[in-house]
């Protein structure tokens, strides 16, 4: 009993500490750093050529506003070379694009996934600066100015922008979950940034040193984070800057999120494998303390700790009672909360309050989902854009 009660409280500090505790700490820490020591300098008038590559598949349906945005982007136009490169995409995204000659078309009928087609695209790449952005996302007219900046420091190896859902007045559980999420995610990575290095990119947004990219295996799911993370792990910063962004619509439904998140989740795993610097805390402590805090604690033990919990309070609720019937009655009003938002959900009926702990609960699901799919090895590097609301 005394060992199960020890699990049990364990469980609850680590879910605690992932959603909670870990942002707490960061931010009296960023206190107390920003009090004793000033900003890093910034460089607004350093201007370096830059390219710009947009990887797609099957985008026609809206590659030529993806096009319009990216020349309406305020940034000397003999500095900035754009690059669209089709991976496999079998409608006319390709044909569209080469419309265009102020753009450098690249596309391949053979479809091999989006860590090949960016390894492909940067024997291309002339420029010290190189950006990606997902062909889905609008960018807004500063963004290329506002992550370049950063480059002026040497020890700045990557800078990310943010990733903004736009959502609607009446949003589905997808679109209001996710709004949420990345709003709280957002306030994480800018405190991570803060510290010392963000440990998680956003690929909607991503630009590295030309000279610091490294080729990925074909097979990689996570380009942005094996991407990212290899910087860092090399000793350079990866910078977050919430004044250059790409916005999205959010995922049609549930249905379509529980395909990218499980997708996600497997490159997860995937990453985590290849990334055995990240782990060690003896070599580069604050990316460690960063990553493993951050990232691999709510990927792996937070889902596995909220199943832990679940179970276990059963047991110490009938034998113990008081506190652990409590808190056995609030595990089961959440998700209960979360049933009723799967349910009303599919008939369409829009109650925000359920859609939170609703999207809260897939989210983890997909861990469980994903990690299966890992051991599998049944996740193909070719990605599929889910569909948007």
């Amino acid at each position: 009993m005394e060992t199960l009660t020890y699990i049990f409280w364990s469980c609850i500090a680590l879910i605690f500490y992932s959603y909670l505790g870990y942002g707490i700490l960061l931010y009296i820490v960023v206190k107390i750093k920003k009090t004793f020591l000033s900003d890093p300098i910034i460089n607004t008038g350093y201007t370096p050529e830059v390219t710009l590559v947009v990887p797609c598949f099957n985008e026609a349906e809206y590659i030529e506003e993806k096009i319009r945005n990216s020349f309406a982007l305020n940034y000397p136009k003999e500095k900035l070379q754009l690059i669209f490169i089709s991976d496999g995409s079998d409608d006319d995204t390709a044909l569209r694009v080469q419309k265009y000659p102020e753009i450098l078309s690249l596309h391949e009928p053979e479809r091999n996934g989006k860590a090949a087609a960016m390894n492909r695209a940067m024997a291309f790449v002339k420029s010290p600066i190189v950006i990606f952005c997902d062909a889905n996302t609008d960018l807004n007219p500063q963004a290329i100015y506002e992550l370049v900046k950063h480059y002026a420091n040497p020890k700045v190896g990557a800078v990310t922008g943010e990733k903004r859902i736009i959502t609607k007045d009446k949003e589905n559980a997808s679109g209001a979950g996710e709004g949420i999420y990345w709003k709280y995610e957002s306030f994480l990575k800018q405190l991570d940034s803060d510290f010392y290095t963000i440990v998680g990119a956003a690929g909607e947004l991503m630009s590295y040193r030309t000279s610091l990219y490294k080729e990925l295996p074909k097979d990689t799911l996570l380009d942005d984070l094996m991407q990212s993370m290899q910087i860092a792990v090399e000793g350079y910063q990866v910078v977050y800057e919430k004044k250059a962004w790409a916005s999205e619509t959010a995922s049609a439904n549930v249905g379509e999120e529980l395909k990218r998140k499980v997708r996600i989740a497997a490159g997860v795993f995937q990453s985590m494998g290849r990334l055995p610097k990240a782990f060690n805390l003896f070599g580069n402590f604050k990316v460690s303390f960063l990553f493993i805090s951050h990232k691999v604690i709510r990927w792996t033990f937070a889902p596995l700790a909220l199943l832990l919990i679940f179970l276990i309070n059963i047991f110490l609720s009938l034998k113990l009672a008081g506190v652990y019937t409590f808190i056995m009655i609030a595990q089961g009003c959440f998700y209960t909360m979360a049933l009723m938002g799967w349910y009303l959900n599919n008939k369409q009926i829009k109650v925000k309050l359920l859609f939170v702990p609703y999207y809260f609960f897939i989210m983890n699901l997909c861990m469980y989902l994903g990690f299966i799919r890992f051991l599998r090895g049944k996740q193909s590097a070719n990605w599929e854009r889910a569909k948007r609301a």
